[in-house]
């Protein structure tokens, strides 16, 4: 199924869509794509950066070096998972200042007392809607890649005046002082950042009628599992309400 234009309907329609999707992305990592040693949770949140779908890692599993994975032994489960590179080739890396410059922070933990270690986001209509709530979106992705916690950022809405290069062209001025040009025929963005000693981005640029791609999920550096967007993507809109859809598929 190709992409919609969300733009044709009002925020609460996309908000119900962004539900279902992660929740089909939560379910599709933990049906076997994560090594056994790592879940997903589907996190609520009000407003602002959420997470929406944590990837978490069980205490003492990780060894907290920034050594890619194909240094040592990869993590595996029992079906057969093993962490690889990611098969779409790095876009753009900050330089060893950005790093030089921050100051050393504590581990970000769940409740639970398990290591954060990726987080998946769908921007929404709420985080474009005011000066603030970019602010703070932006400002919250420089935090958690600071604190080494890999994400990947769906943006199925096109860039506004707020943010002309779009959710990512914004992060990229931010964490490394570079401007992002967004093509003007492909003005949607997925993007995976894998964080380090620097941030690494892998970026696709797609459009309204695209079909998605495969986007990697970094659990390590050097190290992720494919999140299949397409089927997930398929599966939420298939929740939307008949007279919802009937208006994106027009």
């Amino acid at each position: 199924m190709a992409v919609h234009d969300w733009t044709r309907v009002e925020a609460g329609i996309f908000h119900d869509f962004h539900h279902a999707w992660i929740e089909e992305i939560k379910r599709s990592l933990n049906a076997g794509r994560l090594p056994d040693d790592y879940y997903a949770l589907a996190e609520q949140h009000a407003a602002g950066f959420g997470p929406d779908v944590l990837t978490l890692q069980g205490p003492g599993d990780g060894d907290g070096t920034c050594e890619p994975a194909s240094g040592r032994t990869p993590s595996s489960g029992n079906g057969g998972v093993v962490l690889s590179p990611p098969k779409i080739l790095a876009s753009a890396e900050t330089d060893m200042e950005y790093y030089r410059r921050k100051q050393n922070t504590v581990t970000v933990r769940h409740v639970s007392g398990d290591q954060i270690v990726a987080m998946v986001e769908v921007v929404s209509p709420g985080n474009k809607a005011s000066r603030h709530a970019l602010r703070s979106f932006v400002e919250k992705a420089a935090d958690l890649l600071d604190k080494r916690i890999h994400l990947l950022i769906l943006d199925l809405l096109p860039p506004g005046r707020r943010d002309p290069h779009g959710i990512h062209g914004a992060i990229w001025e931010e964490i490394a002082g570079q401007e992002v040009q967004v093509p003007s025929d492909k003005p949607l963005t997925l993007v995976a950042y894998e964080t380090c000693l620097t941030v690494r981005t892998y970026i696709t640029h797609f459009a309204v009628g695209d079909v998605l791609v495969e986007m990697p999920l970094f659990l390590e550096p050097g190290a992720q599992v494919p999140v299949p967007l397409e089927e997930t993507y398929d599966a939420a809109f298939a929740a939307v309400p008949r007279r919802w859809r009937k208006v994106l598929e027009a």
